[in-house]
């Protein structure tokens, strides 16, 4: 049986998303995303007013007349959630741990596919891939989609996103729209992100929690690596602790941003604690204006 605190919380994020898809993100979401363009659809003889470009030369040739080729607007994506379960997700600051304000993201991008008449996909990861559930459409399938986000223990601890990025390869043939949603506390997968970036349109959610930026002052305070289990104790009242420490976080998160740009990923920070509409709204609209 699923814990009833776990259903209230799929519930909320349904009431959040859906409202949120009605009044904000639906028209951008259907003007960034169009669809994969135009299909093959038929052979047909050439009509007074067809394009000349769409001749099919072949069939020309062996008819002894002209044949062109017709397509159709092929509107379907499908999308996938590819999302990062590490133990390191279990942290937060705040009411909630990492892990839910991905589960939030998650679902409202979630059903504004599926307004779209989309499909959507999951992927969850550690340094392997824990739990795969195929495309599909309609309300049900998002529900049980947030539920699996929210309700699933992975076995493992670490992270390793070479494994989600070579497995959606292997799983799907048609291009998707992939977005990964993790902390990106991780190394080693830039080569396999450009490779799957050129067959898939990915799209790096990457969260932040606050205290992982900054420090307070407040004493002798032990760290723990949820990830590997290793410890460090640390004075948070030394003044080079108080100065280092959010200005290494600063470049680390501005090394990851000219990763992205350097393999051509888009990419969102979302820090926990915040509204993640305006920089969700502020990608969307950058991206239209590019496409």
């Amino acid at each position: 049986m699923i814990p009833k605190e776990i259903l209230q919380k799929v519930r909320q994020i349904q009431i959040t998303s859906s409202r949120m898809v009605t009044d904000i993100f639906a028209g951008q979401y259907q003007s960034v995303f169009k669809g994969r363009g135009m299909e093959f659809d038929e052979v047909a003889e050439y009509q007074p007013g067809d394009e000349i470009r769409t001749i099919d030369w072949n069939r020309t040739a062996r008819m002894g007349h002209p044949f062109v080729k017709r397509y159709v607007e092929e509107r379907e994506l499908t999308v996938m959630l590819m999302v990062d379960a590490s133990a390191s997700l279990d942290f937060g600051s705040g009411k909630k741990p990492k892990k839910e304000w991905v589960a939030e993201l998650a679902g409202l991008i979630a059903f504004s596919a599926i307004t779209n008449n989309d499909k959507v996909g999951l992927i969850v990861f550690t340094d392997e891939v824990e739990l795969f559930i195929p495309p599909k459409k309609g309300k049900r399938h998002v529900l049980r989609v947030i539920r699996e986000l929210l309700y699933f223990e992975p076995k493992k601890h670490a992270t390793d996103l070479s494994v989600a990025l070579k497995y959606l390869d292997q799983v799907t043939t048609r291009r998707t729209v992939s977005f990964l949603i993790s902390d990106f506390q991780a190394t080693g997968y830039q080569k396999d992100l450009r490779i799957t970036n050129k067959r898939h349109d990915v799209i790096a959610l990457a969260v932040v929690d606050p205290r992982e930026e900054s420090i307070p002052p407040i004493g002798l305070l032990e760290l723990e690596d949820g990830e590997t289990g290793e410890s460090l104790l640390i004075d948070t009242t030394s003044s080079m602790i108080q100065k280092k420490y959010p200005q290494l976080k600063s470049e680390q998160k501005e090394a990851l941003a000219k990763e992205f740009r350097s393999i051509n990923v888009d990419h969102v920070f979302i820090e926990t604690g915040e509204s993640y509409v305006g920089p969700l709204v502020k990608f969307f609209r950058m991206r239209e204006r590019r496409h």
